[in-house]
C-alpha cells in the first residue's frame, strides 16, 4: 500500500490535511465543478450522492465523508479505502475517479452505475427470476473481481448484495471497500466484527480473528446462491441463529469435517447436531454444475475452501462466452 503522511493543522476543526502519493493521478476538480442531484444512500461514515460533473455532465457517485467529529482527522476508514481503491483497478472493480477535499469536508468521487443487486433481485415480481446466463455471467465477473483483489493481497469482508453494482450493459462492479484490509503472511489478526451477517463466514461466525481470503469466496457463495433463488441462502437474525441456520443446511460441523473448528473462541460442544443437511434443496432453481461450485464455495474448513482462481476453472463456467466480459485479458487464471 502507498505510504500516507498526513499533516493537521488543528484549530476546532483539520484545516490541512496532505496524503503523500495518494491523490496523484486524480483530477483534483473542486466541489464547485460538481452538481448533486439526490441522495443515494448513507453509511456508517458518509453520505453517497449522485451528481453530475457540470462541465462534461459525466454522472458520479459521490462519497462524502464525516470529519467533523473525528479528533484524527479523515476517518483511518476512509484512508483505507482510498489507498486500496488507488491500487485496485479493474473493470469489476468500482473505479475511484477523484478525490475532493474541502475545508472539513472529503468527497470521493466514484463512477455511477444506477443499481445495485439487491435492488434488481428485488424488481422481479413473484415466480420470476435473473435469467440463468447473466447469474453465471454475474458470478463469474465477481470471481474475476475478487481474484484481482485477493492477488493483490487485498480482502473485501463485506461482500452483499448491497455493494454489488450493476450497469445495462451486464457488468456487475464490486463496490464499498470501507472494511476492507491489506493482508500478510502470516494472515493477520483481525476483528471479527466484520461483514453482514447473512454473508458471514463461519470461521468468522466462531470468532476465528485470524482469516483471509475464504472469507470472501463464503460471502460470494452465499451472493451465487441469492441470484438464483431471490433470497437468504442464511438469513439468521443474530450471530447463533445464523450459525444455526448454516448448520441445519450444511450439517453441524466436526472435527472431522473442519479440524480445528472445536478450539474457536465462540464454538460450543453442546451445539445442536444437525446431520442431514441437503444444500441442493435450498437451491431447487440452480443446475448440478452450479451446485457442485457452491457446494465448494461453502465448505467449512477454510483451507479446503475452493479460491476464486480455481471457482474460474469449474465445469459451471465452460459454456460462458467469456470473450463479451470486461475483464477478459486482466490475467491468465490458468498462471
Amino acid at each position: 500500500l502507498f505510504k500516507i503522511k498526513l499533516l493537521f493543522t488543528v484549530v476546532g476543526s483539520v484545516k490541512c490535511i496532505y496524503f503523500n502519493k495518494l491523490f496523484q493521478n486524480c483530477p483534483s476538480y473542486k466541489m464547485e465543478d460538481y452538481l448533486r442531484i439526490e441522495k443515494l444512500g448513507e453509511g456508517t461514515y458518509g453520505v453517497v450522492y449522485k451528481a453530475k460533473h457540470k462541465k462534461t455532465g459525466k454522472l458520479v457517485a459521490m462519497k462524502k465523508i464525516r470529519l467533523e467529529n473525528e479528533e484524527e482527522g479523515v476517518p483511518s476508514t476512509a484512508i483505507r479505502e482510498i489507498s486500496l481503491l488507488k491500487e485496485l483497478q479493474h473493470p469489476n472493480v468500482v473505479f475511484l475517479e477523484d478525490v475532493v477535499m474541502e475545508e472539513s469536508k472529503l468527497f470521493l468521487v466514484f463512477e455511477y452505475l444506477n443499481m445495485d443487486l439487491k435492488k434488481y433481485l428485488d424488481s422481479f415480481s413473484s415466480g420470476t427470476y435473473i435469467d440463468r446466463n447473466l447469474v453465471k455471467s454475474y458470478c463469474y465477473q465477481l470471481f474475476q473481481g475478487i481474484l484481482f483483489c485477493h492477488q493483490r493481497r487485498v480482502l473485501h469482508r463485506d461482500l452483499k448484495p448491497q455493494n454489488l453494482l450493476i450497469n445495462e450493459e451486464g457488468v456487475i462492479k464490486i463496490a464499498d471497500f470501507g472494511l476492507a484490509r491489506a493482508f500478510g503472511i502470516p494472515v493477520r489478526v483481525y476483528t471479527h466484527e466484520v461483514v453482514t451477517l447473512w454473508y458471514r463466514a463461519p470461521e468468522v461466525l466462531l470468532g476465528s480473528s485470524r482469516y483471509s481470503c475464504p472469507v470472501d469466496i463464503w460471502s460470494l457463495g452465499s451472493i451465487f446462491a441469492e441470484m438464483v433463488t431471490k433470497r437468504p441462502l442464511f438469513h439468521g437474525d443474530s450471530e447463533i441463529d445464523q450459525l444455526f441456520r448454516i448448520f441445519r443446511i450444511l450439517t453441524t460441523p466436526t472435527e472431522d469435517l473442519w479440524p480445528g473448528v472445536s478450539q474457536l473462541p465462540d464454538y460450543k460442544p453442546n451445539f445442536p447436531k444437525w446431520s442431514n443437511g441437503n444444500l441442493s434443496n435450498s437451491v431447487k432453481n440452480m443446475d448440478p454444475l452450479g451446485v457442485d461450485l457452491l457446494q465448494k464455495t461453502l465448505i467449512y474448513d477454510p483451507t479446503r475452501r475452493i479460491s476464486a482462481k480455481e471457482a474460474l476453472r469449474h465445469p459451471y463456467f465452460d459454456d460462458l462466452d467469456k470473450s463479451t466480459l470486461p475483464a477478459r485479458t486482466h490475467f491468465n487464471i490458468n498462471r
